[in-house]
């Protein structure tokens, strides 16, 4: 069988720049602090993460009660379960993601899970047989994939963005980019929000070469990501350290 992928994989800069990016989450991941400690870091990590991904959504991510930072929340802490569901079930992982995203920001509980009326059904069942093929891709393209996809496509209407980001963590942890959840993508895409919109505008269009600058841009989200984790889990070490 083809690797669908495969063309993705000749873009210029695509190789180096995924290279890149595992290996900054690789260094994070030998932290010392991850071999007693890795569920701490990995709830920093989800607070930094939803904090971070509502503010792209334009939400308060200092606001407690802020809904898009509750929903960004309960899906960055959601993340683990959902990557065990991700390779047999992504449409199940999505509405899932979804119904967490924007529980406090639709009124009719009938909108949560669910694919707008107008949506592109097919690309979206395209993306869905795309994430479960067999591919040589690197997880770190194929998570920037899904979450250009997911912008463009604007599945639900509501709480994209945040849903896209989480689904990004999801493959992360799914495809054994970031077996521990540690890593922060979404402050990396945060740091580099002024590319941010306009590379996913330049996905959505189809040309290759934004389809080539979008996991460019991706993958320098999830090196600067990374460095937020090493901070984390440097913290988490301190802690312990002075704790005796």
């Amino acid at each position: 069988m083809d690797d669908p992928l495969a063309g993705v994989l000749t873009l210029t800069g695509v190789g180096a720049a995924a290279a890149q990016a595992r290996s900054s989450v690789d260094a994070l991941l030998r932290h010392p602090a991850l071999r007693r400690d890795a569920g701490r870091v990995a709830a920093l990590s989800a607070l930094r993460g939803a904090q971070a991904s509502a503010a792209l959504d334009g939400g308060d991510p200092d606001a407690v009660d802020d809904p898009v930072l509750q929903g960004a929340l309960r899906v960055t802490a959601a993340v683990p379960e959902l990557a065990q569901v991700w390779g047999r079930s992504p449409r199940q992982a999505l509405a899932r993601l979804h119904m967490l995203a924007a529980r406090d920001l639709v009124s009719d509980a009938d909108q949560l899970g669910r694919p707008r009326a107008s949506a592109d059904a097919v690309r979206l069942d395209q993306l869905l047989r795309l994430v479960t093929a067999r591919t040589a891709a690197p997880g770190v393209v194929v998570a920037a994939l899904v979450h250009g996809e997911l912008l463009a496509l604007r599945t639900f209407g509501i709480a994209d963005g945040v849903v896209a980001r989480a689904a990004e963590r999801v493959v992360l942890v799914a495809s054994g980019v970031d077996t521990k959840a540690v890593s922060v993508p979404e402050a990396g895409h945060l740091a580099l929000e002024r590319a941010y919109v306009p590379l996913a505008q330049a996905y959505a269009g189809g040309a290759l070469d934004g389809v080539g600058a979008w996991i460019r841009q991706c993958a320098g989200a999830y090196a600067r990501g990374a460095e937020v984790g090493l901070t984390l889990a440097e913290q988490v070490r301190t802690a312990a350290s002075e704790a005796g």
